[in-house]
Formats: C-alpha cells, structure tokens, sequence
C-alpha cells in the first residue's frame, strides 16, 4: 500500500488484520457485525469454485482422457476412495459433498498466497476500501459458518438414519445407558453432558483448526511483507524467505482443504453409527 512506509509496525499489522465491518442496520453492532470483505470473497470465491467444477465437468471427454482430464480423474478417484473408506452408507450425495467442500476451502485458503501490500493497494485504490481482507479461512466467522453447516448436516443424517426418537434417545442413554432403572436419572444427566460436550466439540474443533492455520499463515506473510520497509537487504531476504514460506504454505493450504474434507465426511458417517 502506497502509505505503508508512513506506519508504525503495529499499525502497518492491525491495518492489514482489519475488517470491513459493518453493523447490521437497526442494531448496535456487536453480534450483529457484518465482515462483508468476508461475505463479497467468500460469494466471488464459491462462484468460481463451483464454475471450475463445472467447466473441468463440460470438457471431460470419453476415450482416452488428456493430460487434465487424466488428472482431475485421478483426484475424483482419490476422493471417492477415501469417502469409501469412511463411509458406509448407501447416500450418494456424500462424495459429491467432499469434492465440493475440499475445493472451495482449497479455494478460499489459497487466497493467502496474493501478496499483502499488492492486494492492499488494489482494494484501497481500485476498491475504494482502506480496510479489506482477501482470505476468508482468516476469519474465524467463515470457518464456524462451514463447521456449523456440516453440524446441521449430521443432525439431518442423524435424524434420517435414526428417526427422531431414536437419536433423542440415543442423546438420553449414550455412552452410559439407562440401567438399573433407580439410578436412571443420574445416568441421563451424565449421558447428556457427555453428548453436550461431544456435540460441541465437533464445530468448535472443525472450525479452529483451519482458522488458526490460516490465520497464523496471513500473520507471518505481513510480518515477512515488513522487511521490505528496512531497506534494500531487507527486501531481498524478505523476499527470499517469503518464497520459502509460500512454497511450505502450499502445503499446508491443501492439507487443511483436505482435513476439513475428511472431517465433514467422517461427521456424516458417526451418523450412521449406532450405539
């Protein structure tokens, strides 16, 4: 960003972790704080993760497959397998939901890798925002949002596989059963806190993992983007060990795209297990 030079080094960090947000109309903020740089990427971001599944579907051809569609075979079948390896149920909905949630993370962490001050500027300049970020696995927000849409998935194939009644009993008489009868009620309040502290676990877990990874993946490329400002050694080291970091981040880009995967299908699957 053109005035970076004139910032502090915590002012340079906190104008980069800021938000564009905005409270809800009527409300006083707080809770009702919209991060819409995270809802207008995450929208951008889904529609060209969707779009990119839809254009390598268009260009699959039969026969003998190139190089790309090769590729992308390959990677289904990687997918398939391992939700195969998971799941054993009879829905064919699972696998198409892996695929879709590993792309779309994969989509939103590889955000991380635009370079900070390039990125900042645009938004400033071209945008008109000073406050914008670009990585939506950065905000914890996001991460929740998934974790919880996979929450209320699993309540739904919980609820589908075992009925209504079973899954409330299920929460009631699982892990320490209903028996003998004189000490039932105290048997239901510690099968329910067991359920309670397992049910909250799931999102709370799901989500904070890919959030921390991301976030502390944003905050060491600003802290690298820094060395530039000490001058001409500082912007070739800074830029020395900002590849190295971005070469190491590729990594973790995809393995948090695909834990998040895994996870979501090994959530689904619980559902169909049963006591």
């Amino acid at each position: 960003m053109a005035e970076s030079a004139a910032l502090t080094p915590t002012e340079y960090i906190g104008h980069h972790l800021t938000f564009l947000a905005k409270p809800v109309r009527g409300t006083e903020g707080g809770f009702w704080t919209v991060h819409w740089d995270t809802v207008t990427m995450t929208i951008i971001l889904g529609v060209l993760s969707l779009g990119f599944i839809w254009l390598v579907i268009r260009k699959a051809t039969p026969g003998v497959p190139g190089r790309r569609q090769a590729f992308v075979e390959v990677f289904i079948a990687f997918v398939n397998n391992q939700v195969k390896d998971v799941y054993h149920g009879e829905s064919k909905v699972v696998a198409p939901i892996a695929l879709t949630t590993f792309v779309l993370v994969l989509f939103m962490n590889a955000m991380d890798f635009m370079p900070v001050d390039i990125m900042s500027w645009i938004y400033e300049h071209v945008l008109g925002q000073h406050n914008f970020r670009g990585v939506p696995t950065a905000d914890v927000n996001t991460t929740f949002a998934l974790a919880l849409s996979v929450f209320a998935m699993m309540i739904f194939a919980n609820i589908k596989v075992k009925g209504l009644g079973g899954w409330l009993y299920e929460l009631v008489a699982t892990p320490f059963g209903l028996k003998p009868l004189w000490a039932s009620p105290l048997l239901v309040a510690f099968n329910l806190l067991f359920q309670a502290v397992e049910y909250v676990s799931k999102p709370l877990s799901h989500s904070l993992r890919l959030y921390g990874n991301m976030y502390a993946g944003e905050i060491i490329f600003i802290l690298l983007g820094m060395w530039a400002a000490t001058g001409v050694a500082g912007v070739v080291l800074g830029a020395i060990l900002n590849l190295g970091w971005s070469i190491f981040h590729i990594l973790i880009v995809v393995l948090q795209a695909y834990i998040f995967m895994m996870l979501t299908v090994v959530y689904i699957a619980m559902a169909h297990e049963h006591h």
